[in-house]
């Protein structure tokens, strides 16, 4: 069944369903031309590739490995700007789905009433000014992936509809009594501690175990030092492209204050000071820029009880003031590979054979990086 088909089971009888698959296909290639406009997954490949490559994102993408080939919701969690949405399209590109549409729905950008008919359609005439018939995001997902980000902003009667789709894959439109059936993976993603507001009675607790199949925490930039110098060659290039300037690239002054940085808006703010840089062709006002910038923000509540190991020392200006690109990056990496290897070891309480296990290394390597990190029990 190709994304433009929608099994529909009828509650009522009834014809038309033809005609209603119209506006259905309609919708879908627009989506598909919105995607080519975007410059489509290809062009996010070097993006995801230095997002991935961290020491601190290799068991998120472990674990993107494992359940990419399975229909099993995910729920991705982290800070504002650390890189959700990429870990969501990342899935759904290792995918069986991967030629079938994605389709992001922001929970916070709408109201109740809104987000509703976002989510699953409308048939003509079910409010005031519904002059026509509208297919929802979940049958335009149908055979591909939805991604649900900001899900804790989820108001409970939506709530209530959506664990309706993850229990039976079906649901009806406003206005109509018929049940769609589809065939959609969903992955969520929350900036916030769910376990919290099922607490304090703002989330559905049955809805947040049936989207808590998979969890995937995504650290925040602070603690993936290492990929910055990627990141801003990718995002140099990726803007010098779209706005016709020249490629240029930054001095290694600019580059040690990103280092030493804790991006409080992780890789999204990144990607906007880079992009500043690009159209104004000079970097002279960085420093203020980051020196007026607010503190990190607190961690959440999730995050302080998962043992998130610190964020790598960044080098201090005297150890970097003759140092290159490549060294700088390359001091960050070591840094976060210490890190890294600490948590895994105080996890365990320095048991060595369970911590190589964990961190999928020899017996032999791990003690040979623990004596190249200088680590004691």
């Amino acid at each position: 069944m190709d994304a433009s088909s929608v099994a529909t089971t009828e509650r009522m009888g009834g014809n038309g369903v033809a005609a209603e698959r119209a506006p259905l296909k309609g919708e879908v290639d627009r989506l598909r031309a919105q995607l080519s406009a975007d410059g489509g997954p290809g062009e996010r490949c070097e993006y995801q590739a230095a997002f991935l490559n961290s020491v601190r994102m290799r068991g998120v993408k472990r674990m993107i490995d494992q359940v990419a080939a399975t229909d099993a919701t995910v729920l991705v969690w982290g800070e504002s700007g650390v890189g959700k949405e990429i870990v969501a399209r990342t899935l759904h590109q290792l995918s069986p789905r991967r030629d079938r549409p994605f389709v992001k729905v922001n929970c916070a950008a709408l109201p109740l009433e809104l987000l509703e008919s976002e989510l699953f359609g409308y048939e003509r005439g079910a409010f005031t000014g519904a002059h026509r018939q509208k297919p929802g995001k979940f049958e335009l997902a149908h055979t591909g992936t939805i991604f649900l980000d900001e899900i804790a902003e989820m108001p409970l009667p939506v709530q209530a509809k959506l664990l309706q789709v993850l229990q039976d894959s079906e649901f009806s439109r406003l206005g109509s009594r018929q049940d769609i059936r589809v065939d959609v993976r969903v992955v969520a993603a929350t900036n916030k501690d769910l376990g919290r507001l099922v607490e304090r009675g703002a989330f559905r607790e049955d809805l947040y175990y049936r989207l808590n199949v998979v969890n995937l925490h995504v650290p925040p930039l602070r603690e993936r030092r290492e990929e910055i110098p990627i990141l801003v060659e990718h995002f140099l290039s990726e803007y010098a492209r779209r706005y016709g300037r020249p490629r240029r690239d930054i001095g290694v002054t600019t580059l040690r204050r990103f280092m030493e940085y804790s991006w409080p808006g992780n890789v999204r703010e990144l990607e906007n000071i880079v992009k500043r840089i690009v159209v104004l062709g000079t970097e002279d006002w960085v420093e203020q820029e980051l020196a007026g910038a607010p503190s990190r923000p607190e961690p959440m509540a999730g995050l302080a009880a998962s043992g998130a190991a610190a964020a790598p020392r960044a080098p201090e200006p005297r150890e970097t003031d003759t140092m290159g690109l490549k060294d700088i990056a390359r001091r960050a990496a070591r840094e976060a590979e210490r890190a890294a290897l600490k948590q895994a070891l105080d996890e365990v309480q320095w048991h060595r054979l369970e911590a190589a296990r964990r961190l999928k290394i020899s017996y032999k390597t791990l003690l040979t990086k623990i004596r190249d990190c200088g680590l004691a029990s």
